[in-house]
């Protein structure tokens, strides 16, 4: 490939669309970029100043909060990939937990939320030779975008993956709680109002449940070859 391409990879909770987004940024030499590490961030600040709890959404105050949050991604070397900063702090563990993943899903709803990472999103992506993740980026972010991947699989076989990452990581989580989560993050990203999870009408959809992630990622590159 001569001239470079936006690819964008949408698609539910835990069917590898990091894995394979960074690993195809990373054959290409093109810039990786991780939207849900950004709602996830916006979710852990909610969080941090008492915005959201189990049964509650302050949403006027996370609102008049959004033009003193920062986000950064930054690449760490060790590491290889970018890590994400809110207001100059690494919280790419943070993140990551179950009890963000509870909550992200609200806070993505809010259409104000959307708007303000959105435009950064594409400022980010606006001289192409960028692969970027998440939930509407084929049909929001960059509905122009020449490779665009969904990506699925069963519900219980995406519970059986992040409850082992979980466990890999100690954090204390039953797979009864795991598959309670993605099955509420996949109704609220379906049924939410501003931009809900959809497939694009251009978009190939990737069923990933019973093929490694070599299988996918070796499919993914022929696609996007011929492009």
């Amino acid at each position: 490939m001569n001239n470079k391409i936006t690819i964008a990879v949408d698609g539910f909770s835990s069917t590898g669309k990091s894995t394979l987004a960074k690993a195809l940024a990373k054959h290409l030499g093109y810039i990786y970029v991780d939207t849900g590490a950004m709602y996830r961030a916006v979710a852990l600040f909610a969080m941090q100043n008492g915005y959201i709890g189990k049964d509650f959404v302050d949403t006027q105050s996370l609102i008049n909060s959004l033009p003193y949050i920062k986000l950064v991604f930054k690449y760490n070397p060790n590491l290889g990939f970018s890590e994400m900063y809110l207001n100059g702090d690494n919280v790419e563990t943070e993140i990551r937990s179950i009890e963000v993943s509870n909550y992200v899903s609200k806070v993505a709803g809010i259409p104000e939320v959307r708007s303000k990472l959105v435009e950064q999103q594409h400022e980010m992506g606006k001289n192409k030779g960028v692969v970027m993740d998440g939930r509407d980026i084929g049909t929001v972010v960059f509905p122009e975008a020449e490779i665009k991947l969904f990506m699925t699989a069963s519900a219980h076989t995406r519970a059986e993956r992040r409850f082992k990452e979980l466990q890999q990581k100690g954090d204390q989580v039953t797979f009864e709680e795991v598959f309670k989560n993605i099955e509420d993050r996949d109704y609220m990203d379906t049924h939410r109002e501003d931009s809900p999870l959809v497939k694009a009408k251009d978009a190939i959809e990737f069923d990933n449940s019973n093929i490694s992630k070599e299988e996918q990622f070796q499919k993914a590159l022929k696609l996007i070859s011929i492009k």
